[in-house]
């Protein structure tokens, strides 16, 4: 970018910010393998979830689960929104915004324009992490109407049905997980403002509370063993209703 001059630390920081951000998924399941972590443990879970969807005969419940999912990612959409909308103003706020933050002792930013920087990675960001509640309640949506198109389980097609209901799923609340995990990094990104070394230690400890709580956390550890028991359980059979006879029952 013309006129823009970055230090040394800050492109370091930059850099790490940018592999943290774009590559935490597939680096963290690369350096923790197969092992148990939330989000791996929640996909057996939701699968077992869908599984049983296809064998129930009502459903009801199902849904009102899934509905207050899509309430819970329209809120996140929501207060991305809001969100997006003040850092936006900040960035188009022009040389009054750069004033305002630049007289603060605890901002570090040299120029308007690096200040503009950094307050467009946070816009970037959050608008990554809205993309993925838009993209997240949109195959929700996909889902209930698979929900409500479930054969009944005499068809004897609950088992794929139910996996490849799973598979719906389990993408769906992986975006939404990807866009709560966007907070993280737009907090991490707005450190920057801070100075190069709190963006570095900032994005750092992002990292390592999102890993804390994907292994270690209460939460994780409880799912864990929720995933075992359901792994360990016996295989559901389907039920297969009495036989029927047109003849009508004899007076006792």
């Amino acid at each position: 970018m013309p006129g823009l001059q970055l230090s040394t630390l800050d492109t370091v920081a930059l850099a790490i910010f940018a592999i943290a951000w774009l590559a935490y998924e597939p680096l963290v399941k690369a350096a923790l393998g197969r092992r148990h972590m939330i989000n791996l443990d929640m996909a057996v879970i939701r699968s077992a979830w869908m599984g049983n969807m296809a064998r129930r005969e009502s459903r009801l419940m199902d849904s009102q689960l899934l509905g207050h999912t899509i309430n819970s990612a329209s809120f996140f959409a929501s207060s991305n929104l809001i969100l997006i909308a003040g850092a936006a103003g900040v960035l188009f706020g022009g040389e009054s915004a750069f004033r305002s933050a630049s007289s603060l002792i605890v901002i570090e930013t040299s120029t308007r324009l690096l200040f503009e920087v950094q307050v467009a990675l946070v816009l970037v960001t959050l608008a990554r992490g809205l993309l993925d509640f838009i993209w997240a309640i949109r195959q929700l949506n996909y889902t209930i109407a698979v929900i409500g198109a479930a054969p009944d389980e005499a068809v004897g097609l609950a088992s794929p049905y139910g996996s490849a209901a799973g598979r719906l799923l389990n993408p769906a609340l992986s975006a939404f997980n990807a866009g709560v995990r966007g907070y993280y990094f737009a907090l991490a990104a707005a450190s920057w403002v801070f100075g190069s070394t709190a963006f570095i230690i900032a994005t750092l400890s992002a990292v390592a509370l999102l890993i804390w709580r994907q292994r270690s956390s209460a939460a994780a550890k409880a799912i864990a063993e929720l995933r075992t028991l359901i792994e360990n359980a016996p295989a559901p059979t389907a039920i297969s209703e009495a036989p029927t006879s047109d003849k009508p029952a004899e007076p006792r």
